[in-house]
């Protein structure tokens, strides 16, 4: 049997660059080589674009740009190329790609700025399309869909910066006075938490907004939820299955990019402890309906919250690029359902070669 070329890309321009590069370490390690070639693109915090060709344990804390390795490569929009371009010395050289797995988090990764360079390029690529990636980063446009879908969540406002410097204390009285404090504010796009605050007065929540508009130019303000924080894993394109429901038991006060990535305090427990299994079956139908409502396709990870006293389920967020590290929601889901982390990427790949590149 003909092996494959698979691309996996990592690295970017990004507040998650780091976790990237951690996840592409687990993703490379596991892909099975009986079935693929696999190539590793990583590119800088600055936007340089490489060919790595070392020890895939180099990749954390960018050590592999250290080395003798790394060659200037990038992937050509071109689709008689359909594949890397490499810059070497000793000339210009195409590597085919059947297909690309991008392990990117957050911007320039999970916005839909690459995936529509892998549809340009005409590959078939692991994840959802541009225009999915697009509003499913963009928490404003995701909590509109969610409305039109009659998918429960919070109540929430959303203002950009331009009109919050014309209008901030008439935007903030309104905030309070509908959603009540304490307040969520978080970029409309940024991941893993990212620049994200729980506001419990005025005054945290003038400063909240400072933090959140530092990292986008569009910030959302979300109700408080006393509920427990779970998430659903969903595979598949146009028959997607939900995993089981895992739960976040956090020692921070909310879910934050220290928990998720750095202190490794937070305790997972899968399935969820504190929710019933008709909760569970509800969040995993909800997870369902908001990846066909949002239009997605290959992967997702849908976050919710079931609040403590009434028991509904609110749809949170969803993540269409989430974390593959060692310590990540996305493959323990599965693995709790059935699927080791290995075969979870095998059939990531098939779900892309299946969507073929022009999707």
């Amino acid at each position: 049997m003909n092996k494959k070329n698979i691309a996996v890309v990592f690295g970017g321009v990004s507040s998650e660059h780091d976790v990237s590069c951690v996840s592409a370490k687990s993703v490379i390690e596991n892909i099975k080589r009986d079935t693929y070639n696999v190539y590793m693109l990583g590119i800088s915090k600055e936007g340089r674009w490489y060919l790595y060709e070392g020890d895939p344990a180099l990749l954390p804390k960018d050590r592999w740009l250290q080395t003798d390795a790394i060659t200037p490569a990038f992937i050509s929009p071109d689709t008689g190329a359909h594949g890397i371009t490499v810059l070497r010395e000793s000339g210009v050289e195409t590597i085919y790609l059947d297909a690309v797995h991008p392990v990117l988090h957050g911007k320039n990764g999970e916005d839909g700025t690459i995936q529509g360079l892998f549809q340009l390029a005409q590959i078939p690529f692991v994840g959802c399309n541009h225009i999915a990636s697009a509003v499913c980063m963009d928490k404003a446009f995701t909590n509109m869909i969610a409305d039109v879908a009659h998918i429960r969540q919070a109540k929430w406002r959303s203002i950009i910066h331009y009109e919050y410097g014309k209008y901030a204390k008439e935007f903030l009285a309104e905030a309070v006075a509908y959603l009540g404090f304490p307040i969520f504010v978080k970029p409309a796009n940024a991941g893993s938490s990212v620049g994200i605050s729980k506001a419990k007065n005025m005054e945290e929540l003038i400063k909240a907004m400072t933090v959140a508009f530092a990292e986008d130019d569009k910030v959302v303000l979300e109700e408080f939820i006393d509920g427990y924080e779970v998430e659903c894993a969903v595979l598949g394109n146009q028959k997607a299955k939900a995993s089981t429901v895992g739960e976040i038991l956090p020692v921070n006060e909310f879910y934050d990019y220290d928990a998720k990535y750095i202190s490794g305090t937070t305790d997972l427990a899968i399935p969820a402890r504190n929710i019933t299994e008709a909760q569970i079956e509800a969040v995993r139908e909800s997870a369902i309906k908001a990846y066909k409502a949002l239009g997605c396709a290959g992967l997702a990870r849908v976050d919710f919250f079931v609040h403590k006293q009434s028991g509904e389920v609110y749809f949170n967020e969803i993540n269409t690029l989430p974390g593959f590290t060692s310590i990540s929601m996305y493959p323990k889901l599965w693995e709790a359902s059935g699927i080791r982390y290995g075969e979870l990427l095998n059939r990531l790949i098939e779900f892309a070669l299946e969507r073929g590149g022009k999707v």
